[in-house]
C-alpha cells in the first residue's frame, strides 16, 4: 500500500487462539504492543471478523459458540502511539477500509433486541462486489455498502480497570448475562491480561464494541490516553449495518483499514469528553456537511452502571454535547441545551452489547454561522 508507513498483517481466515499472530481479546494495559507508531503516519491493520473466522463461504446455519466464542471478539493490536501520555487524547483518523468479497449475518438464539423471539439460528451468506451485497439466502436484496470499524479502543489503567471492573460486578449481582473477566478462551492465554482483562464487549470509556456506523472513512475518533503509548486496537469490521444492529449482528466481514494518529497533549485539550467523540463528513441536503457527535453509555453521575438504560444512555449523551458546546464553542449550558434540541439527532448506535447500550448525539456543523 502507498503512503503506508507499516502494514501489520494477520491471518484473517483462522481464528485468533489457532493463527498465534499477535492480537488479544482483552483490555489491559499488560499486555505487550504489536509495533510502535509515530503520530500521522499511516498504519495497515488485517481486522478479523467480529465472530473469529467462524463463518466462511460453506457455513451452514448451525454453530456453537457466537461472539468469537468464550474468549471474544478479536482485535489487531496493541499499537504504542509514540508521544501519547496519560491525560492526553488520541485522534483516530480511519484513512481507507478495503473489506473481504464475502459477509455474513447471523441470528444467535437468544442474542440481540428480540433474542427470546428468535429459537432457532439463521445464517445470511453475502457475496459483495461493486460496493453491494446480496445474498441468495436473503434474495430480492442488495446492500449498500458503507463499511466501518465496529471496535476501536485503548487500553485502561490499573486504575480505571478496577473502577470499570467494580462496577460490573456490583451490576452483575442486579442483572444477567454480564461476561466478567475470566481467562477462559483469552488471548494472551496467560498473564494477568488474560485472568484481569476487561472483554471488547460491551462500549465503555476506553472505547470497545461501540458499532457507530458513522465511524467509517474520513470519520475521527477521540478516545482517552490512561496509560503510556494509549496501547489501541481495533476489530469487528462492518461492510454495512443499520443504527442499532438490531439482531446483534451486521453485514460481518474481514478487512484491512488504514489509521492516523494524532496526539492531541494534555495542555492543549480545550474540552475532554468522558465517553468515545467523533466527527465525520456524508450528504445533506445535496452537500458535504461535517457533524461532531458525543456518544452516552448507561452510567450515571455516580459512577453506578445500569442495564441497557437507553433513557440514561441518551441523557449522558446530551450531557456531553452539553458539554462540548460550552467549552469548544462557547454557549451557556441553556444555549447549548436549545440547540441540541432543535438541530441534533439522536441515534441508537448499540442496542444490543449488554449491558451498556450506547445512544450518539449528532450535531451538523455547518449550522454556525
Amino acid at each position: 500500500m502507498r503512503g503506508v508507513y507499516r502494514h501489520i498483517h494477520v491471518d484473517t481466515s483462522k481464528p485468533l487462539s489457532e493463527a498465534k499472530d499477535g492480537g488479544h481479546n482483552r483490555w489491559h494495559p499488560a499486555i505487550a504492543p504489536l509495533a510502535r507508531v509515530p503520530p500521522n503516519e499511516v498504519i495497515a491493520l488485517d481486522l478479523r471478523n467480529g465472530m473469529d473466522a467462524q463463518f466462511t463461504v460453506e457455513s451452514d446455519a448451525t454453530w456453537s459458540s457466537p461472539h468469537g466464542g468464550r474468549g471474544g471478539s478479536p482485535m489487531t493490536g496493541p499499537l504504542y502511539i509514540e508521544r501519547a501520555e496519560p491525560g492526553d487524547l488520541l485522534e483516530i483518523e480511519i484513512a481507507g477500509i478495503r473489506t473481504s468479497s464475502f459477509g455474513f449475518t447471523c441470528i444467535v438464539p437468544g442474542f440481540g433486541l428480540l433474542g427470546e423471539r428468535f429459537g432457532e439460528p439463521f445464517l445470511v451468506k453475502w457475496d459483495i462486489e461493486n460496493n453491494l451485497a446480496r445474498s441468495r439466502d436473503l434474495p430480492g436484496v442488495a446492500i449498500p455498502g458503507r463499511p466501518f470499524i465496529g471496535l476501536m479502543g485503548v487500553a485502561p489503567s490499573e486504575g480505571r480497570l478496577a473502577q470499570i471492573a467494580e462496577r460490573e460486578r456490583e451490576l452483575a449481582r442486579r442483572a444477567t448475562g454480564l461476561r466478567l473477566p475470566d481467562p477462559e478462551g483469552a488471548v494472551p492465554e496467560s498473564g494477568v491480561g488474560a485472568v484481569f482483562g476487561l472483554r471488547p464487549l460491551p462500549p465503555r470509556e476506553i472505547g470497545g464494541n461501540m458499532d457507530i456506523r458513522q465511524l467509517g472513512v474520513g470519520s475521527r475518533l477521540t478516545l482517552p490516553v490512561d496509560v503510556p503509548g494509549a496501547l489501541f486496537s481495533a476489530g469487528d469490521p462492518h461492510f454495512a449495518q443499520g443504527d442499532g444492529e438490531a439482531c446483534g449482528v451486521a453485514i460481518e466481514t474481514s478487512a484491512t483499514v488504514q489509521l492516523r494518529f494524532n496526539v492531541v497533549k494534555s495542555a492543549d485539550v480545550t474540552w475532554r469528553p468522558k465517553y468515545p467523540s467523533l466527527t465525520f463528513s456524508e450528504p445533506a441536503q445535496r452537500k458535504r456537511c461535517k457533524y461532531v457527535a458525543t456518544t452516552g453509555l448507561p452510567i450515571d453521575s455516580r459512577g453506578r452502571n445500569d442495564y441497557m438504560n437507553l433513557n440514561l444512555a441518551a441523557a449522558v449523551a446530551v450531557e456531553e454535547m452539553v458539554s462540548y458546546l460550552t467549552a469548544v464553542r462557547g454557549l451557556t449550558r441553556n444555549q447549548a441545551y436549545v440547540l441540541i434540541s432543535v438541530a441534533a439527532d439522536l441515534r441508537i448506535s448499540e442496542v444490543v452489547d449488554i449491558p451498556n447500550a450506547l445512544v450518539s448525539v449528532i450535531l451538523p456543523l455547518d449550522i454556525f454561522d
